[in-house]
């Protein structure tokens, strides 16, 4: 497959072929990357915290941006594994996603909730709101309190701005069906810290 460059303003598309970051494996399945995520810390210019929710995608999943193949919206995607994805959803907020599988195979993960530890201050600022359980609640809140955009669109997740710190202690993980889709809904791969306080949305 030929990679055409990213034309995205300061994006850039890096060829690394890293796989194994915050003792995770990120050549795995996605659904078994989007578990495993689960209690990682990530950073962005040194401000994140946990990640407590995720779901996964994958190009065989009518849900997934890689269903119909690439385009230059979801490059990133079919991409190596252990960089982001960032898509804007609606037209409105950005989404972070990690790559994950094979170069070339179209799949990942979006972090759906955090749980802030560093820089509160600057997530409060750029959220606009002081409830730490509301700054992170969501994939577009991650994007906002984090600052992510377009910009980090295709970037590597083991060099800056990015950081990820593997998880300190066990969590227990749940799974159910993912939301917010219109299309195989029915499928359990969204994860999350069993009763965390910063979900999205409460699993039943």
């Amino acid at each position: 497959m030929n990679w055409p460059a990213l034309a995205h303003g300061s994006a850039r598309y890096n060829r690394r072929m890293t796989t194994l970051l915050a003792g995770i494996d990120f050549s795995a399945p996605s659904h078994d990357v989007a578990r495993q995520l689960i209690g990682v810390t990530v950073l962005v210019d040194g401000v994140g915290g946990l990640i407590v929710e995720t779901e996964a995608y994958d190009r065989e999943d009518p849900a997934s941006h890689t269903f119909n193949g690439p385009t230059e919206r979801n490059l990133a995607m079919f991409g190596p594994p252990a960089h982001a994805y960032v898509y804007r959803s609606y037209g409105i907020h950005w989404c972070l996603n990690f790559v994950c599988r094979e170069d070339g195979h179209g799949a990942g993960v979006l972090i759906r909730a955090i749980e802030p530890t560093h820089g509160l201050d600057i997530m409060r600022e750029r959220r606009k709101l002081a409830d730490p359980r509301l700054l992170c609640s969501g994939p577009g809140r991650v994007c906002q309190a984090l600052g992510v955009s377009r910009a980090h669109n295709a970037l590597p997740l083991d060099a800056p701005p990015f950081v990820l710190l593997p998880r300190e202690e066990a969590v227990i993980v749940a799974e159910g069906p993912r939301i917010g889709i219109s299309k195989a809904m029915e499928v359990p791969w969204r994860f999350g810290v069993a009763g965390s306080r910063f979900l999205s949305k409460p699993f039943r």
